[in-house]
Parts: C-alpha cells; structure tokens; sequence
C-alpha cells in the first residue's frame, strides 16, 4: 500500500499499514490450519480496523459512543478507498457470518446449526416493530426502539460488523438493510444502498433469501399463473406502495444488482426471479426438528377442550389475518372457502373441530397445531409456507394447492423435493371432496403425517440446512460463482 492510494494519508500510516500487511500475510500463513486460526482472525481484524480510523483522520481507539460525524466518516473513507482495501479484508476472512435481520425464525435456527459446524453464525434483529415480534424464536443483536442514539447504534454495529463477518445473508422484499434509520441516512449522504456496495466492495460475500410472491416479480407477471389468478383475492392488489409493478421491478432490479447468491423455494421464475443466481434451496426454510416434535408435551395452558373420540380436529390460522383480509373475509389462506366448508360439515353432522388461532406467538402455536389431525391451508396461491413445514414436522398431513408448473420447476433442480412432497393438493373446487376423504379415513392421515415428518426432517431440519449452507457459503468464499442447477453439488447431509 502506498500514500497515493489513500489520498492524504501521512508516510508513516502508510508504512504501519505495510508493516501490518506483512505480517498479516505471515501470521495468516503459520495459523491458517490450526485451532488458533479463528480467534487470530479477530485480533488482526481489530487491529486493521485500528489503523484504517487512522488513515481517516480518527484515533484508532473506538470511543464508547461515537458521534454521528465521527461514524459518517469512517464510512466516507471506507467507500472511497474500498478496492484499495479489499485485499486486506479477504487475507482476513474466515467462516464468520451474519444474517442482518430476521427470516422468520429460520435464519435464527439455520444460525445455530452452524455454531455446530465452527462457524461463527450470529443474527442481528434490526425490526423495531412490537406486533412482528412474536414471530421470532430469538437473536443475538437488537436494537432499542426509543433509543435517542438508535442511528448512531445502528452506524457502529455496521461499521464493526466490517471487521467481524465476511458473509452476510438477508431476508425479505427490501430487507437487504441494516435497519431503515441506517438504510435512510446512507441512501441521503451517499447513494442508494451504498453501504451494500462497501460490503460488496471490501469483498463481502451477500446472500439473500426470497419471501412472498411480491419478491422481485411484478403483479402483472404473477397474474399470469394459472386461469384465476390468486391477485384476485389478495388484500394488496389495489395498494400499489404494498405490491405494484413499478414497486415490485424496482426492488427486484436492485437485489439481482446486490446479491451473489439467492435462495427460493417454490417455481415463481418469472421477472427477477427468472436469473440463474436464484436457486431453489428449501432447506434455508427451517426448522428444529424437536422444538417442532411430533411428541412435545402439551402445557395445561394450552390443551384444549376434550372432545368426543372420533372427532378430527381442523387447523387453519392466518398470520396477521386483519391487515391481510379483505372486508368481506376474503384472503390468500383461504379462510373464506374453508369457514363456510367447515360449518357446512359441521351442519351434516361430521365429528369436526376448527381450531383457529390468532395472535398467539409462535413459539406456543406448536401446541395447538400438534392437537390438529389435519392442516388446511391455501387453495389458491400454488405453494406453501411456515404453517405448512410446521405442520410437516409435527406429523401432520397438509391440504394445500400445489401449482404444477412450479412443482415441475422444483423439479427441474431438486427432482427429490418434488418427488417426495407429501402435501395433499386441492382447489377450492375439490378441496371438499379431499377433505371429506382425510376426515374418514384416520389410517391415510396417519401415513400422510409419517410421510410428512420423514420428509420435514429431510429437507427442513436446521441440522440439514446448516450441512447445505456450509457447503454453500464455503464456496462463496473461496471465490466460486455458483449459477443455475451447478449450485446444487453432490453434497447432502
């Protein structure tokens, strides 16, 4: 490194700087194949943090709580002198990443099943909203919403995290943030995500997980599957700052531009979607597979009511059901075919019961759906998601539509996903029929709800996904471009 890549630095930073490159590249050399490794990694990551603040005019000591100007520019010099820089971060990488925000409570899990391969896997919940939060099952770094500094906390978590992770995986439709206080500040001092451009820049590896229908296709495209398409019913089709084309376009065009690696489940391969950076790759979509165990032990608080022996209890819920339905009781579950169905039944004298939640956190839904016999959800949109997998894991058969033609697109890259699937598809046309069928017949739900289990396990377990993703951010780091089917390798736990 010399003083003209850096602009204004002084010789003598200039020469620390050297000094320290070479000794890195020693250090790194003698301890790369050892248990040493790892935590060396941290010492000369810090230390390099050190003397980068020192080439930007800051002292190399990290106050306690810096000042907005004082985090502003270290980012400055970072962004400018980035590919001067990057070399130094990548001698420095190790098995060391981050998910930026909460997927669910899948990242949370496929976190920990990597703490259990020698990664260091943490998750940061950047999500201030007190209603999202009972969807989540844990973190390792929050944020206080009322906090008077919540910008300047948000800057300095970036800034170390530069220095503490080399992979950072993202989740949901524009979620490739670090919190919207830090995303909005960065977007009106430089551009438009340039702190995923310094990520990118110093060499960072980024990942992101799809979630929702809206993700990177427009509604035009999406109203294409199928005769009735599913924009039909949905709550959002007429609120473009929710879903729209320009909305949906905009968002796909700037994530493709962001990310090295994609993961999708289900065949909506069209627009942005439609790009060989995007995989199927379900595992991402996990669980654990004893916190969802077929046997878990019921609390008092939640047992329900006894019911006569023969009756089939019905699971049906919708997660945030007043924003997502419509005034007259129309939404993307389904409720409005199934709540009369089920009455209907009911009226003729079936032994049935709908459970119905609403609002309870999920880490305590898993009780009542493991009092279930059977789980119905969407007839329209043409895959499944959370409530399905968890219902699998629990042993539970599941009614859900699944579009042929995105089971063939499954197919075409994990032939066993498909082949295996054990989620009975229906319509709103024949759903009634296959629910008749399930209600009579206690031995073929009982199957279904092995065969669920066993295929849960296999594809969703967070020990699965963390097999796949070490596999997958392994070779993200070592430089590989991982395109189309290639990216699915012969490994599999």
């Amino acid at each position: 490194m010399t003083d003209t890549e850096f602009g204004s630095v002084t010789q003598q930073i200039a020469n620390d700087m050297d000094t320290f490159q070479q000794r890195a590249v020693e250090a790194v050399r003698q301890h790369q194949r050892t248990s040493e490794f790892a935590p060396l990694i941290e010492l000369l990551n810090a230390e390099w943090r050190g003397l980068v603040r020192e080439a930007a005019g800051l002292p190399r000591e990290i106050p306690a709580t810096p000042h907005l100007c004082e985090l502003h520019r270290e980012f400055a010099f970072l962004l400018a002198n980035r590919k001067a820089l990057a070399p130094m971060f990548r001698l420095l990488s190790h098995r060391r990443m981050l998910f930026p925000g909460q997927c669910y409570y899948n990242a949370w899990y496929l976190s920990r099943g990597l703490r259990e391969r020698d990664w260091k896997a943490d998750l940061l919940n950047w999500d201030l909203s007190p209603a999202s939060q009972i969807y989540y099952h844990g973190h390792d770094f929050t944020f206080a919403e009322k906090s008077p500094r919540l910008l300047e906390e948000m800057f300095a978590f970036f800034l170390s995290s530069l220095y503490a992770y080399d992979l950072f995986h993202f989740s949901n439709a524009h979620g490739i943030s670090f919190g919207h206080n830090l995303h909005s500040y960065i977007a009106s001092q430089f551009d438009s995500y340039a702190e995923i451009a310094l990520l990118r820049g110093l060499s960072k590896v980024v990942v992101y997980t799809n979630n929702g229908c809206s993700d990177g296709v427009s509604q035009t495209a999406f109203a294409t599957w199928g005769d009735t398409p599913v924009c039909s019913i949905c709550r959002w089709r007429t609120e473009p700052s929710v879903c729209g084309d320009e909305r949906n376009l905009r968002w796909g065009n700037a994530r493709n531009l962001m990310a090295d690696y994609q993961c999708l489940s289900g065949g909506n391969r069209v627009d942005y979607n439609d790009d060989p950076r995007v995989h199927e790759e379900p595992e991402v979509y996990c669980l654990d597979a004893q916190f969802w165990h077929p046997d878990l032990a019921i609390p008092p608080e939640r047992l329900l009511p006894a019911s006569p022996p023969s009756t089939v209890r019905l699971y049906h819920a919708v997660g945030n059901a007043k924003e997502r339905t419509t005034d007259d009781g129309v939404n993307i579950k389904s409720s409005h075919v199934y709540l009369p169905l089920v009455e209907r039944l009911q009226q003729e004298g079936l032994p049935i019961e709908l459970i119905s939640p609403s609002g309870v956190p999920n880490t305590e839904v898993r009780f009542l759906q493991a009092q279930s016999d059977i789980v119905v959800d969407m007839l329209s949109y043409g895959w499944f998601g959370a409530n399905a997998r968890e219902a699998m894991m629990l042993g539970k058969p599941v009614i859900c539509w699944i579009r042929p033609d995105w089971l063939e697109s499954v197919r075409g890259e994990i032939p066993e996903y498909a082949d295996e699937l054990p989620i009975v598809s229906a319509t709103p046309e024949t759903v009634e029929s296959v629910l008749r069928e399930l209600i009579a017949d206690p031995d073929r739900r009982r199957a279904i709800g092995a065969r669920s289990r066993a295929f849960a396990e296999k594809w969703h377990s967070h020990t699965v996904a963390a097999a796949r993703f070490d596999e997958i951010y392994t070779r993200l780091l070592q430089g590989e471009i991982m395109l189309g089917t290639a990216a699915r390798g012969s490994t599999r736990a």
